[in-house]
Parts: C-alpha cells; sequence; structure tokens
C-alpha cells in the first residue's frame, strides 16, 4: 500500500471518528492519536489493507476499550455509495447464514432449540428466516435461545424477537445520539407475523465470551425484564450502536454514534458484557441450560417457573 494512500485512509478515519464518536471528547482524543502516530510513521509499510485495519484499530480502541471502534477490512469489495453500506454488508451475510438463523430443532419435553448467529438481521432487509424459525417454535413448552454464536445485530432484529416472547407493548431500549441528543426508543411490535411464542412459557438464553452487539442487547433485554434465565459466559461487551464508513474499496470504519440505557437498569452493558444468571463454560451451557428448562416446562412444574 502506497504511503500516500496510507495517509488518507489514517487521516480520515480520524477525521471520522473526530465527528461522530458518540463521546465528543473521546472521538477528539482517538483522531488526535491516530494523527500523532500518523507523524511518527507507525503506519509506514504496514502489510496491505488487513494490516493497515489491524494497526489502526489497535490504536483506536487504545485509549477507551471500546469494541465498536474499528477500522475493520471486507474480503468482498464494499459499495461506494454510502446509503449501500450497510445493507449490501448485511445481505451478504444473510446469504450466507440462511438470515441468521444456524438451526432450529425439537428436544425432548417438547422444547426448542433455536441457534442464532452470526447476525441478528434487520427486519427491513432481511426478515423471513427468522419470522419462520419463531413461527415454528411458538408451540412448543419451552425455548433454549442459543445466542452463543451472535456477534452483532440490529435493535430491530432484537425487538422481533422479543415481540414473539412477550404478550404486552414493552419498551426495551432507548439510544442517546450524540447528534443533537436525539434519543430513539426501541419496542415490541403490537403485531407480528404467524403465532406468538408468548409471555408465560420458560425462556432460557444461552451466551458465550463471542456473544457481542446486538446479541448481547437481546439476552440483557430478556434477562432485566424478567423473561428469560441468561446460562453460560460473560459476553464481550459492546453497547454502543454503529456507523459504517466507507475509506478504501475494502475498508470500513465503524464509529459508535449512540449509547444503549435499558428502561429497567438505566445502564447498559459496554465493557462489562452480560452476566450470566447460571454461570458455566460455553461448551456446557446447552446442557445446563436444558436441563433447566426440561425442568420448568415438564407438566408438573408451575407454569414458566425457572429454577
Amino acid at each position: 500500500m502506497e504511503t500516500n494512500e496510507i495517509h488518507r485512509i489514517v487521516g480520515e478515519t480520524a477525521r471520522l471518528v473526530d465527528r461522530h464518536y458518540v463521546f465528543a471528547e473521546v472521538g477528539r482524543a482517538a483522531g488526535e492519536r491516530l494523527t500523532g502516530n500518523l507523524a511518527a510513521g507507525r503506519y509506514d509499510g504496514v502489510d496491505g489493507a488487513e494490516g493497515l485495519a489491524a494497526a489502526v484499530t489497535a490504536d483506536l480502541q487504545a485509549g477507551n476499550q471500546d469494541l465498536h471502534l474499528r477500522l475493520l477490512h471486507h474480503g468482498e469489495e464494499l459499495p461506494a455509495e454510502p446509503g449501500e453500506l450497510f445493507e449490501v454488508v448485511v445481505r451478504r451475510e444473510a446469504e450466507r447464514t440462511m438470515g441468521g438463523v444456524l438451526g432450529v430443532r425439537l428436544l425432548p419435553g417438547v422444547v426448542a432449540h433455536l441457534e442464532l448467529g452470526p447476525l441478528l438481521m434487520d427486519p427491513g432487509i432481511r426478515a423471513e428466516e427468522l419470522v419462520a424459525a419463531m413461527n415454528l417454535v411458538a408451540g412448543t413448552r419451552g425455548l433454549l435461545l442459543d445466542l452463543r454464536g451472535v456477534r452483532g445485530g440490529s435493535p430491530d432484529g432484537v425487538a422481533l424477537v422479543c415481540s414473539y416472547l412477550l404478550d404486552e407493548r414493552t419498551h426495551l431500549n432507548s439510544m442517546h445520539e450524540r447528534a443533537g441528543d436525539r434519543i430513539t426508543q426501541s419496542w415490541t411490535l403490537p403485531h407480528v407475523p404467524g403465532p406468538r411464542f408468548g409471555g408465560t412459557k420458560p425462556v432460557v438464553v444461552l451466551t458465550g465470551s463471542a456473544t457481542f452487539s446486538g446479541g448481547e442487547e437481546l439476552a440483557y433485554d430478556l434477562k432485566h425484564l424478567g423473561r428469560a434465565r441468561v446460562v453460560g459466559e460473560r459476553t464481550r461487551g459492546g453497547a454502543h450502536p454503529r456507523e459504517g464508513f466507507r475509506v478504501h474499496p475494502h475498508l470500513e470504519v465503524t464509529v459508535p454514534v449512540a449509547r444503549a440505557v435499558n428502561p429497567v437498569t438505566g445502564t447498559n452493558w459496554e465493557g462489562v458484557g452480560v452476566l450470566p444468571d447460571v454461570e458455566t463454560s460455553a461448551e456446557d451451557a446447552f446442557a445446563t441450560g436444558l436441563e433447566l428448562l426440561q425442568a420448568a416446562s415438564s407438566p408438573a412444574a408451575s407454569r414458566g417457573s425457572l429454577p
């Protein structure tokens, strides 16, 4: 990669972070850190776009540990039009992963295992597979919702899943944006396609150390609404929704532009992750969660109660 191109990419990354990062002072400091390192020659001779992405990401996160703040390398070329970037990335991921539904199966005790990942799709872009999966599990006695492989997703995707698991319209989250101090609330939907699983049957959410971002919001919302028990490992801790900016055919600057505020806790999971109710390894989470679910969903158990 030519020196002039490196300087252009790093300079543009610094400008975008300074201008858009959710906390203005933090964004300014991160931008100054990049420009200082650029002047010092830190990025000279990096190994291509992927190497530059790794070096810049390490410097961006050095001051605040925000895992959403990155220079992200993509193997496939990114669209040049800014408005197309998010949709193109999501559609590519949807085509590779059946819309983010990795598996649905019926387990002993008439309970369902629904495995999602790696993204919770934005319903405005792709919803067919997720709707079909939620319809399939609606008639079972209990749900094992597996988020161990979910590394991101849309708040609207979170709201769609929650809409099938709750009976009443529910305030899930509020996004406080830097730009104009605007607040956007996320609520469950008044109507969903097909039958709901409902708000009384037991739900166990499985998490792992790789669970991130949208997967964390879904686990956090269901936990603090008292709708599900979380079983597994503490999650990674990324609560700031981000916006993407193309600075090279294969490089996207991802900048957190808002902070999540849960209406129950008044805070979020940024930097701390979602703490499980029952802590176990990600590998053992399935067996542990299934045991809890089968006990709670048996005909002899109190309706919907989880130990």
